[in-house]
């Protein structure tokens, strides 16, 4: 049993360690498996859920020793997993989010020797065991986050030779064994191989974009926000770039959109110990205008202790991005915020969001991911949530928490 920090309309239902791999990462969950991305695990975790009150690990598809796979997409029986140089483990968090250049992936080796870079596909139609049919190498350092919902097109981040940076590509997967790039876009100034000039300071990065509607809303860390028409899946077309840092912090990590409101919620990412950085905040979007996008608040900041004092990192993470088959909602936002564990927000009004929710887990037992300048405190980082208010949720050390939301 969990007892947790801090807990408000969310209730513990179970938790596992993942057998010893818990750096846990983005999580999926897929009739009654959840499917982790790891840190420094190297590899897909897949953790049976059926029982959640006694979470237990089933299986892991480990990847390149030197590759993480942070990241995963689950739908139609099939898990599409990034896999990416492992540059954390080369750099400090600082220099990992300072700046960018120019990439040059063979001053790290062989690329399918000596590390992996691309998207892999699994076919799930045996939950528990994953069984893999197809590569997407990519001719650079890997992908970092992809959005996939089923259907044919994907749409992910690369890092691609030539580039400064994480870039915006979409990928055809007609073929499941043979996924292949179909079209691409960055923000004038990365294409640093085509003689282009970065005009900026910080680092402008696509983290990775969320796609409805044809539209996608890619979050690009201290370049922010830029609105995408994908109709035409060979040329993006830009409708729309916001830029807030200077004077805020940047890192800007997750959009999520609800159209049914007009309304993009863009939460910025906290990387930095909270005494290294000012603080980071979620948005909220006023999008009937998708050439204007315009904000109208933001979040509260958790206020149910003294998190600045207690140090890490505090500031928003993940969001839960209202999945076909998971829990949707245009009033009710789900997120991690990371040494605040998860919070839970109600924007019915969205001039004036309030917190309704919150689940601060304790203090990790192991320290699993390797700190590089991070402070030792909870990273709460992912979280996937059931149509029936079952949360997932995942931290960089402890596993994988089970929660149940209470609220209306």
């Amino acid at each position: 049993m969990i007892v947790p920090e801090r807990a408000r309309n969310i209730s513990f239902v179970g938790h596992t360690d993942q057998g010893g791999r818990g750096d846990g990462v983005q999580v999926m969950v897929d009739r009654g498996y959840a499917y982790i991305g790891t840190r420094v695990s190297r590899g897909v975790m897949v953790t049976d859920v059926r029982d959640p009150r006694n979470p237990k690990p089933a299986n892991f598809m480990p990847t390149h020793p030197n590759s993480v796979c942070l990241h995963l997409q689950a739908a139609e029986g099939f898990l599409l997993n990034i896999e990416e140089l492992d540059l954390r483990a080369l750099l400090s968090i600082k220099d990992y989010y300072s700046g960018s250049n120019q990439v040059d992936s063979s001053r790290y080796g062989k690329r399918g020797v000596d590390f992996s870079a691309g998207m892999r596909v699994y076919d799930i139609s045996d939950p528990a065991n994953p069984r893999s049919i197809g590569f997407m190498e990519v001719q650079g350092l890997g992908l970092h986050r992809i959005w996939w919902t089923g259907g044919r097109y994907a749409y992910a981040s690369a890092l691609l030779d030539g580039f400064t940076d994480h870039i915006f590509i979409v990928i055809d997967m007609a073929d499941p064994t043979k996924p292949v790039e179909c079209g691409r876009w960055w923000i004038p100034g990365m294409w640093a191989a085509g003689g282009e000039t970065p005009h900026w300071k910080g680092r402008w990065a696509l983290h990775h974009a969320v796609v409805e509607d044809d539209i996608a809303y890619a979050s690009w860390r201290d370049g922010g926000l830029t609105i995408l028409d994908v109709s035409d899946k060979t040329k993006p077309k830009l409708l729309a770039h916001k830029v807030w840092s200077p004077p805020f912090g940047g890192g800007t990590h997750s959009a999520l959109p609800l159209h049914d409101r007009d309304l993009l919620i863009v939460a910025d990412e906290a990387t930095m110990n909270i005494d290294q950085e000012q603080m980071k905040y979620t948005w909220v979007f006023d999008i009937r205008d998708k050439t204007n996008p315009i904000s109208i608040s933001t979040f509260p900041t958790p206020s149910d202790q003294d998190y600045v004092k207690m140090g890490g990192q505090f500031g928003p993470h993940n969001l839960h991005e209202n999945r076909p088959g998971s829990f949707q909602s245009s009033t009710t936002v789900f997120a991690t915020w990371q040494s605040a564990g998860v919070r839970v927000f109600d924007i019915a009004n969205p001039y004036r969001p309030e917190e309704i929710g919150y689940f601060v887990p304790p203090q990790p037992e192991t320290w699993r991911e390797p700190m590089r300048g991070r402070a030792k405190m909870r990273h709460t980082a992912d979280l996937f949530v059931s149509k029936e208010g079952l949360m997932y949720v995942t931290d960089y050390d402890a596993g994988l928490y089970i929660l149940q939301w209470n609220g209306a």
